[in-house]
């Protein structure tokens, strides 16, 4: 057993350590980078200058309010369809979730711009169908309204998906003995279900404020042009216009929103504190109130809904990739497709993002699935306190905002790396480095499920059949759980190849992503070209969703967010 931690321990010596240098670089390197940067520029005064700057508490009182008015949004609309399809007798309750969840996976920048191409009086899509404003009526989305609403129709999902997941356990038997005590359904619902579902409606509600803090899509497609800057959007232009205080500044400004984002998640801590939501009796999955006659009206609601959400903002989107200029109506005489032929053979950019964004999101998920078995098989098999630190440091960054991860990285390379002397600034191998440091929670879910549910007892006969470690690895672990990994391998992709807060900051000429040539496309007028490159990522996005739904059925229960 030479090599083996102890005898009876199926894990190398080398393993653990292997993993906690993954971490360290991935995780509290560049964290603690953009910590001394922070302090460096404390030292220097230069958080007088940053706090004296009129830019800072504009962008910050609008980060805050957009934020808590995209999560009371998001609130509204993601607890009625996760009481609605996970509690009553609504029919198509897979297709309603799948669809419902499609917006959380759509880039932020693409939801913006279909939302701007369906209102205000240059829309194609109004103009064709004789509704559209008249000209001079300003753009309601670029307004802090506009901004809160489609941050709560983009994290409305999360909320929909933290909520459900403690529905399906509530308790069967204790909502029935409610009804047998003669409890109308309301009664059942305010004294029973409503506060069971508190910790998931808390937790909900804190996941969309921290993601409402870090997004950049949005604010930077509608907040712009209006001169609305929350503190993401603050920190591009910072860049944009470059000084010898801007790496100081940046800091700063990053630290504040992860003390906003960490705040947000000790409120969320400090609501569930001395809280006990522990549920005796059997699982609550088949909990379902008759909705009687209101039954089909609901369903019409939740149907419309979906689609002034979903269908509405793409029909927008395409009229806008079909109409030579914005603001053109659309009808069979403006109507072309040269915008799709443009983007996929003659645009020089698009084709290399698409290249850009496919290899990232290939290179990230594969490379991190490797990793990924490794770490899982180690956290998996030790339960000490150890194992749980780098676990919670593997979740620090996917739960920072991406602009807080994106200036860290560049902060950790934005000098030559020491004995090399190679510069990573300003190529894709940052892009590709941070997308592990952000997504390695994302691959790393999924495969933990699955060693969970592994019995050791295969492995442990192999072992003690003289197989070493990766002939089992390759001969008995990996087969086992296979499906899971494919799900991480497909979620990475999907996640990654649709990214903009960290490329954002990190690209440069020839390493642009998808997320940044739609951003580049229609800041710089072309929205025939944004549109048609938008709902080619949509498509994308559709597909690779799909092919995760034929694989749920092999796949550990939870991996697809949507399923029942």
């Amino acid at each position: 057993m030479h090599g083996y931690v102890r005898p009876g321990n199926s894990q190398p010596a080398w393993l653990f350590p292997f993993i906690v240098i993954i971490v360290l670089i991935l995780s509290v390197l560049p964290l603690a980078r953009l910590a001394t940067t922070g302090i460096a520029a404390l030292a220097n005064g230069g958080v007088g200058a940053v706090l004296g700057d009129p830019a800072l508490w504009s962008a910050t009182y609008y980060t805050l309010v957009t934020a808590v008015l995209g999560t009371l949004i998001s609130l509204a609309v993601g607890c009625a369809f996760a009481f609605l399809l996970t509690l009553t007798d609504i029919c198509g309750k897979g297709a309603l979730s799948f669809l419902f969840v499609l917006p959380m996976m759509i880039p932020p920048q693409v939801t913006a711009l279909a939302w701007v191409q369906m209102s205000g009086p240059s829309s194609p899509l109004l103009k064709a169908l004789h509704i559209a404003p008249p000209l001079g009526s300003p753009q309601p989305l670029y307004s802090v309204g506009g901004i809160s609403l489609l941050y709560g129709v983009q994290h409305a999902p999360l909320v929909f998906l933290a909520l459900r997941a403690g529905m399906m356990a509530l308790p069967r038997d204790g909502v029935e003995a409610a009804r047998l005590a003669g409890a109308s359904s309301l009664r059942v619902f305010r004294d029973v279900i409503l506060p069971l579902s508190l910790p998931g409606i808390i937790a909900g509600a804190a996941i969309s404020f921290v993601s409402c803090t870090g997004n950049f899509g949005i604010p930077a497609i509608l907040g712009i042009p209006a001169s609305i800057y929350t503190l993401p959007t603050l920190i591009f232009t910072k860049f944009s216009a470059f000084t010898s205080r801007t790496f100081g500044d940046v800091a700063l400004l990053s630290a504040i929103i992860a003390i906003i984002s960490v705040v947000g998640l000790a409120i969320q801590d400090r609501a569930l504190r001395g809280r006990d939501y522990r549920v005796l009796g059997l699982s609550g999955a088949t909990v379902a109130f008759d909705l009687g006659g209101w039954k089909f009206l609901l369903q019409l609601l939740l149907w419309l809904c979906l689609f002034f959400m979903l269908a509405a903002p793409f029909f927008a989107l395409l009229a806008g990739a079909l109409v030579p200029a914005y603001g053109v109506p659309l009808t069979f005489k403006t109507m072309s497709a040269s915008a799709f032929y443009e983007v996929l053979f003659r645009q020089a950019v698009t084709r290399t993002a698409f290249v850009n964004s496919l290899s990232l999101a290939s290179g990230t998920a594969s490379c991190l699935l490797v990793v990924t078995v490794l770490s899982a098989y180690a956290l998996a098999r030790r339960q000490d306190l150890l194992s749980r630190i780098v676990s919670s440091l593997i979740e620090i960054p996917y739960s920072l905002p991406g602009i807080v991860m994106a200036v860290s990285f560049i902060l950790v390379f934005a000098a030559p790396l020491p004995i090399l002397q190679v510069t990573l600034y300003g190529t894709i191998w940052i892009i590709l480095i941070a997308y592990f440091s952000s997504f390695f929670a994302v691959s790393l879910k999924p495969v933990v499920s699955a060693f969970h549910q592994l019995d050791s007892a295969l492995e442990e006969a192999a072992r003690l059949s003289g197989a070493g470690f990766f002939r089992r690895l390759v001969d008995i672990i990996v087969p086992l759980i296979a499906p899971a990994a494919g799900a991480s391998v497909i979620l990475v992709f999907l996640i990654a190849c649709n990214e903009l807060t960290i490329s954002a900051l990190l690209w440069s000429a020839g390493t642009q992503t998808l997320g940044v040539a739609i951003y580049n496309l229609d800041d710089s007028g072309s929205s025939d070209l944004a549109s048609a490159l938008s709902v080619l990522v949509v498509l994308m996005v559709v597909c690779i969703m799909l092919l995760l739904e034929l694989m749920a059925k092999r796949l550990p229960r939870g991996v697809v967010p949507w399923r029942n």
